[in-house]
């Protein structure tokens, strides 16, 4: 403990750069044991990583507000130093907290690779880390802001006046924060319930497209036409919407054809199978021909599918529908969906003369 005198500035400058020294050895120190404690756990390791720069920052900092602490209030721009450096630490502890939720992030991406279509418990566990990462970071962030105004005495006195005179404030600060706060809430849902996760293939507002990112705000979905729809959070839990990879990529599709009665359904059969064969996005679990309705005019027919995708189930459905098309264009045209109409002829009652109008 250092004992000021009325003259002890160079005292005071003196402690605090023995402080940074000590802070930074302890910082380099520190990180070489924690780089061995962790080797073995992948998740802290890489916490540890990312907060190697933010600690470098925070611990000088909290060893000059240590010091500035100690310091008597008589010295010159005593109070403007605690002051500053109390904002820079909560500026650098924000940032600590930041960099330890990604490390964790990327962590547990690595240990789980979501690139397949069927891999859903890792992209469960993406999506829950996407969102509660980004909320916690929210948190985090409004939490440091927060505390670095109540710094302000002046502003701790403005605000809790404007509230005691005029709490009308809080009802309309309320309101114009609603979508932030309701799409935090919607994150949180999202994330426990999980009706949607990262490659998710939905169809939102007659839209087909793929999961591509889950903010904390927003979704963004990439349609088959590499557009992007932007989707609040919120949406989701007020909207119906589909979801074809909810317990499983697989699928069904339907590929409908109209033919005359006359055609026979067995070779439009075989056509069907020899063409799903052929396919390499066929997975042999199904394909199926069905007489699916019969009109007044011609019959509708209906090719089931099945693929391991639905990406691969629209190249198959289209190849199913092309050779059942060229089916009967080659050996069967005169069976294809036509016009019947029973035309009698009427007797001509003024034979040699013109048509009467």
């Amino acid at each position: 403990m250092f004992t000021f005198g009325d003259d002890a500035s160079w005292v005071v400058l003196l402690a605090a750069l023995l402080g940074v020294v000590v802070a930074l050895i302890v910082h380099r120190v520190g990180a070489a044991l924690l780089q061995r404690i962790t080797r073995g756990n992948p998740v802290a390791r890489a916490v540890a990583d990312s907060c190697w720069r933010p600690a470098r920052v925070a611990l000088p900092l909290l060893a000059l507000q240590s010091v500035w602490q100690a310091a008597p209030d008589h010295l010159p721009l005593i109070d403007q130093a605690r002051h500053g450096n109390g904002l820079l630490l909560l500026a650098a502890l924000t940032w600590l907290g930041l960099r330890a939720l990604r490390g964790a992030t990327q962590s547990v991406a690595a240990r789980h690779c979501a690139d397949g279509a069927d891999d859903l418990n890792a992209r469960s566990i993406h999506t829950q880390t996407r969102l509660l990462v980004r909320i916690a970071n929210f948190v985090i962030v409004v939490t440091g802001l927060a505390l670095m105004l109540m710094t302000f005495p002046g502003a701790r006195q403005i605000g809790g006046s404007l509230l005691a005179s005029a709490g009308v404030l809080g009802i309309l600060a309320g309101i114009a924060a609603r979508p932030v706060f309701s799409n935090v809430i919607a994150g949180l849902q999202l994330a426990i319930s999980q009706p949607l996760r990262i490659h998710d293939v939905l169809i939102v507002q007659g839209e087909w497209g793929t999961v591509e990112e889950i903010t904390g705000t927003y979704v963004v979905l990439k349609i088959w036409d590499e557009r992007r729809l932007i989707i609040p959070l919120q949406w989701f839990m007020e909207n119906p919407f589909q979801n074809w990879t909810r317990s499983s990529a697989q699928i069904l599709g339907a590929v409908t054809i109209w033919v005359d009665y006359r055609m026979p359904l067995e070779p439009l059969r075989q056509a069907a199978q020899r063409a799903c064969d052929a396919a390499p996005e066929w997975d042999k679990r199904l394909c199926l021909l069905q007489m699916l309705e019969a009109g007044e005019r011609s019959m509708q027919l209906r090719v089931l599918v099945s693929s391991a995708n639905s990406a691969l189930n629209w190249d198959l459905r289209c190849k199913v529908r092309e050779a059942l098309v060229d089916c009967m264009q080659r050996d069967y045209p005169q069976h294809l969906p036509m016009m019947r109409a029973d035309v009698t002829e009427t007797p001509n009652r003024n034979p040699g003369k013109l048509p009467v109008l």
